[in-house]
């Protein structure tokens, strides 16, 4: 059996295993070290390994930014700035039709910009915005579709974990990621936004309209986002913003992992000051943000030992130079590995997906020509897998964002969650072929920065 035979049937079974309920982390490190040690017919080598493994790679600096964002959002979600944050974009949107819908999608932004999580902003913002949008008249299916779709732009508007995760995998520049996935995850709330207006104008019984908010009130309550505003800008605007004019080029004022470490200590300084932030809250945000730490750092694991096992068998060299070969066209490759995530999205959780997937398809778009430096294409391919594994998070049958967001209205028959983020999916689906074919888009602002 050829080494990518090998590879493409222990991947099966690892997949059958993951259907079957096996932890994925368990999976790929049991797939890794048995197909190891059948390729070179000795247990020795993938013990060996093992023993040095889980250092090499926890060792890795890089990986401490992964806490720390996640610490930033446990504050962030028990410091009331959900609440403010809606508050604020229904004062200013809440008069138009469906405008409760879309201060939705603009909370949910900004809460993504200082969370980070997908689940975390679908959870928090379902719990602040769904009885406002019930009492307002807004059916079911408008009012748990959009707030799953807007979880999404959690882990795509930075920080975003996945982003880190796959920038540390892909060996690129963490902030460049960032930079690359802020214009798309404003098109994509944009997209959002967007479908609330044509979706109410198909079915006007779906939503119904707040009275006007005088402006001095709408200034007031957009004041009061003030602490989102000035801890997302000074942790992202540290990290690329040029804060000496001494020297020429852009300096930094904070490495990505001091940008974290200032994100999470502004964020819990905060809720210490308006005692928001108890000290169970406090213990509870850090051992949360433990367990979910201790979930990523074992898929990391599992997923290196599964990198090791395709290291001996050489099965992403082998597809990556077959593909090279056949001379199909390059797009046509790329569409087809963006329709294998959406696949994976209907059973998998986002995490998952890209670290199983990202080292056999990454080194397969690498040898492709899309027009773009290899950088350039590793950053446009990232962003865009980020975003078609969004979907995934509100794809039925288990998208986990519609399992959330179903949790937080159990009254709601999740039929009629399926039924509305329908219109939602078309969109992402709209941004990603806008954003394939046209990848300057996603690239903008890295160039214009660097």
């Amino acid at each position: 059996m050829t080494g990518l035979a090998l590879a493409l049937s222990a991947f099966a079974l690892m997949l059958v295993a993951i259907f079957l309920r096996v932890p994925v982390a368990l999976a790929m490190g049991l797939t890794g070290f048995f197909g190891s040690w059948y390729v070179l017919g000795t247990a020795a080598a993938p013990l060996a390994q093992m023993k040095m493994l889980a250092y090499e790679t926890f060792s890795n600096q890089g990986l401490s930014i992964i806490p720390l964002f996640l610490l930033m959002g446990q504050f962030a979600t028990r410091t009331g700035m959900s609440g403010a944050l809606f508050k604020a974009a229904s004062d200013w949107l809440g008069h138009r039709k469906g405008g409760i819908a879309m201060a939705s999608v603009g909370a949910c932004a900004g809460f993504g910009a200082i969370c980070g999580s997908s689940l975390a902003t679908a959870s928090t913002m379902g719990q602040v915005a769904l009885p406002e949008m019930r009492k307002r008249g807004y059916s079911d299916s408008l009012s748990t579709g959009v707030l799953a779709a807007g979880g999404t732009l959690g882990i795509l508007i930075p920080p975003s974990i996945i982003l880190v995760i796959y920038a540390i995998m892909a060996e690129q520049n963490i902030v460049k990621m960032f930079m690359a996935a802020l214009i798309p995850g404003l098109l994509a709330a944009l997209g959002y936004i967007l479908t609330v207006a044509v979706y109410v104008r198909l079915r006007p019984d779906a939503a119904d309209t707040a009275e006007r908010v005088p402006m001095r009130a709408r200034i007031r309550t957009l004041a009061a986002t003030w602490p989102v505003i000035v801890i997302f800008g000074l942790t992202m605007g540290g990290i690329v913003g040029d804060w000496n004019w001494a020297r020429p080029g852009p300096q930094a004022l904070f490495t990505p992992n001091e940008a974290a470490a200032f994100g999470a200590f502004a964020t819990g300084l905060y809720g210490v000051l308006t005692r928001r932030l108890t000290w169970r809250g406090f213990v509870d945000a850090i051992l949360e943000t433990a367990k979910a730490t201790g979930m990523i750092f074992f898929i990391l694991l599992g997923a290196e030992v599964l990198k090791g096992f395709l290291a001996v068998t050489r099965a992403p060299d082998i597809l990556a130079d077959w593909v090279a070969t056949q001379g199909f066209a390059p797009l046509a490759v790329l569409v087809t590995l963006l329709l294998a995530y959406l696949l994976f999205g209907c059973v998998m959780d986002s995490l998952s997906m890209i670290l199983l997937t990202i080292p056999i398809f990454l080194p397969v778009i690498e040898v492709l020509d899309f027009g773009l430096s290899a950088e350039d294409t590793a950053i446009w391919f990232g962003v865009l897998a980020l975003i078609v594994v969004e979907v995934g998070l509100i794809t039925p049958p288990v998208g986990m964002n519609l399992f959330i967001i179903n949790g937080v209205a159990r009254d709601i028959p999740i039929a009629r969650t399926y039924a509305g983020v329908a219109p939602f999916v078309l969109s992402d689906l709209i941004r990603v072929a806008i954003l394939v074919a046209a990848p300057s888009i996603t690239l903008w602002l890295v160039h214009a920065a660097f």
